[in-house]
């Protein structure tokens, strides 16, 4: 299942453009960091990046590096790679707590997960930060596991928290502290350390983790700036926190959104009975129960909410799933009707492209799906895979839908007017041709969609809607991209129009 997962992810990358804006961000944020040597500040459009911390972007330069040239289809297995990772983790930990059976059973829950094979194949930070909690909770387990302070084990909790902190900032004590808070609950009294010992070795691990981030916070904070401080150390934590920018949503919105996280294990039937047998002495069992209702408790109360941000939570998940489809029994058996609900759900899921390309009366977004044949095999790709999850052995069927549904939307973005519509690389082609005279656009915040595909080598300039006839007449040869809508005081008519990202760009050259 690991092997089909990687397939899987690989073939997205080859076969998907990067996706608007977070990818097409991320990658060229890396990009710009190479391009003027600032290892030490992201650039995104030539200009500081203070949304996120570096380590991504610094992987993704390992890799151009190593491969000797900045190719996106490398910069793009860095994700999947640590997907690949956390897999492995989630069957080491399973193993660990409970048996080889479990940890294995978990590792195709979590492949078999349609959001998890989704979100791990993109270029994010979420399976970064999926790793670090994985290897946080396993040196957590180590440090409470015998009396007094257990320092190689402390320390590589402080090790899990830096580097979760340099993959996404501080949210990653969301992650690995109810764990920690919580030790009551799940480590055995007869073992653990007495409270003062606790407190001495999460003292130790902050330290660590302090000590590790501010190789890198220190030198950013002092060539930075005040402004790049303020950002880095407030307003991308607990601004987003308080009052989000972006992604702002209600306090349930996480809690309705999970019965699609966690397709297609959370209707089966047999993940019901198992779980109706699951028994909360189970110490570890408590552990990944509190490990994921902690996340899912604590997310909902921030502000910005997005599915990903659970991502590091799915490995409970898939853990306490695997117990449950032991203590059922029926893992090894056909699905056949008890597997009903998933398998009508694979054929509404089918029938929904088809369905919008032949009805949908907005001509624009009908071809989107257009030509047909795509929608139509996408369309009979979900009967091949609701017929798996009939004839084959409950885990493997299930499995297989869940991730098979990630690849058959693959094949429908590909073979469709999707790709086309998400792709910014016909757009940016017609940018590097005209930035030696001049780039602009119009928006509230230009997110570097162009750059990386582009290989912009030049700052783009962001304009009022008032100040772009001005700019156009001073920049002959020169290139304005913005959303036709945004920019009603010049001619439509005088621009190329491409539709682009779920709307019409208009290209305005210099007069």
């Amino acid at each position: 299942m690991m092997l089909a997962f990687a397939a899987v992810a690989v073939l997205g990358v080859m076969l998907r453009p990067l996706l608007p804006i977070d990818e097409t961000r991320y990658i060229d944020v890396a990009r710009e960091m190479r391009l003027e040597g600032s290892w030490v500040l992201p650039l995104k459009n030539f200009e500081l990046y203070t949304d996120k911390p570096p380590l991504l972007f610094w992987l993704i330069n390992l890799v151009w590096t190593a491969v000797g040239a900045v190719s996106g289809f490398a910069g793009r297995l860095v994700g999947p790679f640590f997907a690949l990772v956390t897999l492995a983790g989630t069957w080491a930990l399973g193993r660990r707590l409970w048996d080889n059976a479990t940890g294995a059973t978990a590792a195709i829950l979590l492949a078999g997960l349609s959001v998890f094979a989704a979100y791990g194949g993109a270029t994010m930070f979420d399976t970064l930060l999926s790793t670090a909690t994985l290897a946080g909770l396993w040196a957590l387990i180590s440090a409470l596991g015998a009396p007094g302070v257990n320092r190689w084990a402390w320390g590589g909790f402080g090790l899990a928290l830096a580097f979760g902190v340099l993959a996404k900032g501080p949210v990653i004590l969301f992650h690995l502290a109810p764990a920690l808070l919580a030790a009551p609950l799940w480590a055995d009294p007869l073992c653990r350390p007495v409270g003062r010992d606790i407190a001495k070795g999460a003292g130790l691990a902050l330290g660590v983790a302090m000590a590790v981030v501010a190789l890198w916070v220190v030198p950013a904070a002092i060539t930075g700036g005040a402004e790049y401080r303020r950002m880095i150390l407030w307003e991308q934590t607990a601004g987003r926190t308080v009052q989000s920018f972006a992604h702002a949503r209600p306090f349930w919105w996480l809690l309705a959104m999970l019965p699609f996280a966690l397709f297609p294990w959370v209707w089966s039937p047999s993940f019901w009975r198992g779980v109706a047998k699951l028994r909360l002495t189970d110490r570890a069992l408590r552990l990944m129960l509190m490990q994921a209702g902690a996340g899912l408790f604590l997310f909902s109360f921030i502000s910005g909410k997005q599915v990903h941000y659970l991502l590091p939570e799915l490995p409970a998940f898939a853990l306490i799933a695997a117990r449950a489809f032991l203590a059922s029994g029926t893992a090894a058996a056909p699905g056949r009707w008890s597997h009903l609900p998933v398998i009508v759900l694979l054929a509404l899921a089918g029938i929904a492209p088809l369905a919008l390309a032949v009805r949908v009366g907005d001509a624009q977004t009908a071809a989107l799906l257009h030509p047909l044949w795509g929608p139509i095999g996408f369309a009979l790709f979900c009967l091949l895979l609701a017929a798996l999850v009939w004839r084959l052995p409950q885990l493997f069927g299930l499995g297989l839908s869940g991730l098979g549904l990630v690849l058959g939307f693959v094949g429908l973005i590909a073979s469709t007017g999707l790709g086309p519509a998400y792709d910014s690389a016909p757009i940016a082609r017609q940018m590097a041709a005209h930035q030696a005279q001049g780039l602009a656009t119009v928006t509230g915040r230009y997110n570097s969609e162009f750059g990386f595909e582009g290989r912009l080598t030049e700052k783009v300039q962001v304009l009022t809607a008032e100040a772009a006839p001005a700019w156009l007449a001073a920049h002959p040869g020169g290139l304005l991209v913005a959303k036709c809508r945004d920019v009603p005081t010049l001619d439509k008519a005088a621009a190329e129009v491409r539709f682009f990202y779920g709307h019409d760009w208009c290209l305005w050259p210099g007069r």
